[in-house]
């Protein structure tokens, strides 16, 4: 499993870090702004591969995000397109 964050403002993407606190942290000294930046899991040597769109940093009821999923299909797919242009996902 590879922990990512995606700034869905601009498209851009850490990944790697132990937590996604550690990826956050590296976009935001970069000029991310946290309010953009959303979290999830890459299973690519999972057979089928997948994404998962949890992470703590994902919690923002002021955003109408109340769970560790990102809950808004559309937000869940631009961060899948944003990953993909990034990376070569297996699928």
């Amino acid at each position: 499993m590879i922990k990512f964050v995606v700034d869905v403002e601009r498209e851009a993407v850490a990944l790697g870090g132990e937590m996604h606190a550690d990826d956050e942290l590296r976009l935001l000294e970069n000029g991310s702004k946290q309010e953009f930046l959303w979290g999830g899991n890459l299973y690519p040597w999972a057979n089928p591969p997948f994404i998962e769109y949890t992470s703590l940093i994902n919690i923002r009821p002021a955003s109408g995000n109340r769970s560790l999923m990102v809950e808004n299909q559309e937000l869940r797919e631009r961060l899948g397109a944003i990953l993909q242009r990034w990376i070569q996902l297996p699928w």
